[in-house]
């Protein structure tokens, strides 16, 4: 699977602020609070909520403390990425933070039997389509009922990009890898919804993105 790499620019080297494994990603920054918002929106009250492919884990650290009632669980399958992700949450005063867990959703089993929510921030479209379908099965499977899968980044709508900047992103990802590209939300629903998981909402985004919603019925 893909890291996360934030609209794949990559990250910078450790802030030198704080634990020197701490890594940052400028995407992260700029996106957290419209993220925040919609999260405000959508969480379950309470449950656990399984973050994938967390990156740094920038967005980590922001979000728990905002849902003190939920716990907060990241994950990362790279080993460099769980260190920066420890670092965070080391230096997040947030007792519903949990250090990172190792995932590679196309693995099979993955770490956690339940959750009340799964996010995914940038990670479909940076990733083969086997990765979206993995995501979607897997989180149909621990997905309490009523839960939500929450992804955020730029989709296709009926075929075609929504914006021109998100065409020439769509072609530079293809250039990188043949596999990746920005996804058709038609195909990414028909994906959810075979695994049980029905479109709640698509709410659009800064810089073209969208969040997307699905709940488990």
């Amino acid at each position: 699977m893909a890291r996360n790499r934030e609209e794949t620019g990559g990250y910078t080297a450790p802030t030198g602020e704080g634990d020197y494994r701490r890594r940052v990603a400028a995407a992260a920054e700029r996106n957290r609070e419209p993220i925040l918002a919609v999260l405000k929106r959508v969480l379950p009250e309470t449950g656990t909520v399984l973050e994938v492919a967390s990156g740094t884990g920038q967005h980590a650290a922001h979000f728990a403390p905002q849902f003190p009632d939920v716990v907060w669980q990241p994950t990362d399958p790279d080993p460099d990425m769980r260190d920066s992700i420890a670092a965070w949450v080391a230096g997040t005063p947030s007792e519903n933070l949990r250090m990172p867990l190792d995932l590679d959703i196309c693995a099979g089993d993955w770490p956690l039997e339940n959750a009340a929510a799964v996010i995914a921030v940038n990670l479909i479209h940076i990733a083969p389509w086997d990765v979206c379908l993995a995501l979607t099965e897997g989180a149909g499977r621990i997905l309490d009922p009523g839960g939500v899968l929450i992804l955020y980044g730029p989709y296709k709508m009926d075929g075609r990009h929504t914006a021109p900047s998100n065409a020439a992103f769509d072609e530079s990802l293809r250039r990188r890898d043949p596999g990746w590209g920005v996804r058709d939300l038609d195909d990414v629903t028909a994906a959810a919804a075979a695994a049980g998981l029905g479109l709640a909402d698509t709410i659009p985004m800064p810089a073209n993105n969208l969040s997307v919603v699905f709940r488990k019925g």
